[in-house]
């Protein structure tokens, strides 16, 4: 796909990207070996606080790991210049912040899945894992890590 193609693509779905937030402490935001680029941990837009199950519902979740998806789209597209160097998502992995008895994880991160199937349509299809956290940075609802094969 051409520069423009993706911006059409993103504006038909009505997405506005972030600007790329700065990474947490003493890292990068991504890491580019042999075609793939590795994305840091990103958060939801405006850092809420909270765990699923209590504070949060998975509804909300859902919306939390599409804000997410969007930081990392945000990385990308900082990074690369342009999001049609990305080739393919590769892997998508998440940490829920969650009470003990939460067990909706999957819909949770299904929010980011979306997003990466809607903007990417088949080349946005990726493997995935999610894991329930005890804790993570900040107190965030969730935090995602992910890797892109890249046009580099």
């Amino acid at each position: 796909m051409s520069f423009e193609s993706m911006e059409v693509r993103l504006k038909a779905l009505g997405i506005v990207l972030p600007q790329a937030g700065e990474p947490a402490a003493k890292y990068v935001n991504a890491v580019i070996v042999n075609g793939l680029m590795f994305v840091s941990g990103k958060g939801p837009a405006g850092h809420p606080s909270g765990k699923l199950g209590s504070d949060f519902s998975t509804e909300e979740g859902y919306q939390f790991a599409r804000s997410t998806g969007l930081e990392i789209l945000a990385v990308l597209q900082s990074e690369l210049g342009t999001l049609d160097k990305v080739k393919r998502v590769v892997k998508i992995q998440g940490f829920v912040n969650a009470e003990p008895f939460y067990e909706e994880h999957h819909k949770v991160l299904n929010g980011c899945s979306d997003l990466m199937l809607d903007v990417f349509g088949e080349r946005g299809k990726h493997a995935r894992s999610v894991f329930g956290a005890v804790s993570v940075r900040d107190n965030l609802p969730i935090i995602i890590d992910s890797i892109f094969e890249v046009e580099v």
